[in-house]
């Protein structure tokens, strides 16, 4: 396992295997989508900017309805294939988003950033410290643009998937968060907005049953929550989107 946490009112980090190169599998749809939220912000993408489906090029199984329901030739907005790609982690929408903004300037864009394990030889390959680091660049965004960040964690607090860092927490804590998951490897990445919130990454490598390793996410996740509640809340409150 790669973990890291970062305490949001203190910035106190900490990590176990943090820098150990592991698949990212889809929580990398994190990076890809903050890129795109920050080319809207500069004027050089429109979220209504449509994108022409090729099953040639665009074509991938896995998670998602695109693969099913996308004809060649249908047209989709940025908007539209940014949300299918964070909220149900659709492998299409991204495939989409990623032959649109290019490999190379979105391995770019991580890498300024603060990314230090960017698609290694073309992999999609990470560690939890970078991770942890693109989740902290989507709620430094949402402070700079809280209409455009703001519906990021949006995006990310409503996703169909919700049995890693949510999966032992009260469910009236929002939880922004990124699963993925491959049939060696299941991670979560996201921020808890507890009572003292937090950014919890889990990376699970080398496994054998996905389902059982985001059971052991969830229970890290919950000892990272109840420690932090034992903490107590900090004199100035990080709110969603802070």
């Amino acid at each position: 396992y790669g973990v890291f946490f970062k305490d949001l009112p203190s910035g106190q980090t900490f990590g176990v295997n943090e820098t150990v190169p592991i698949p990212a599998a889809s929580t990398v749809k994190v990076a890809i989508v903050l890129y795109v939220n920050h080319l809207v912000a500069e004027g050089k993408l429109d979220w209504n900017e449509k994108v022409t489906y090729s099953a040639e090029k665009d074509l991938r199984s896995g998670a998602g309805i695109l693969q099913m329901e996308a004809v060649e030739g249908d047209k989709l907005s940025i908007r539209v294939l940014s949300n299918l790609a964070i909220t149900i982690s659709d492998n299409v929408a991204t495939a989409m988003l990623i032959r649109r903004l290019g490999l190379p300037q979105i391995s770019e864009f991580m890498r300024n950033i603060g990314g230090k394990n960017v698609y290694p030889n073309g992999e999609n390959i990470t560690t939890a410290a970078d991770m942890g680091t693109y989740v902290q660049a989507v709620l430094d965004f949402a402070k700079k643009r809280p209409d455009l960040g703001g519906r990021l964690l949006d995006d990310m607090a409503h996703p169909i998937y919700n049995v890693g860092l949510p999966g032992e927490l009260p469910p009236d804590i929002p939880v922004p968060h990124k699963e993925g998951d491959l049939p060696d490897m299941a991670g979560d990445i996201g921020v808890v907005y507890a009572a003292r919130p937090y950014i919890l990454v889990v990376l699970g490598n080398d496994i054998t049953n996905p389902d059982a390793t985001f059971a052991d996410i969830a229970r890290v996740s919950r000892m990272a929550y109840d420690f932090q509640q034992g903490l107590g809340a900090p004199a100035n409150q990080v709110k969603p989107g802070q």
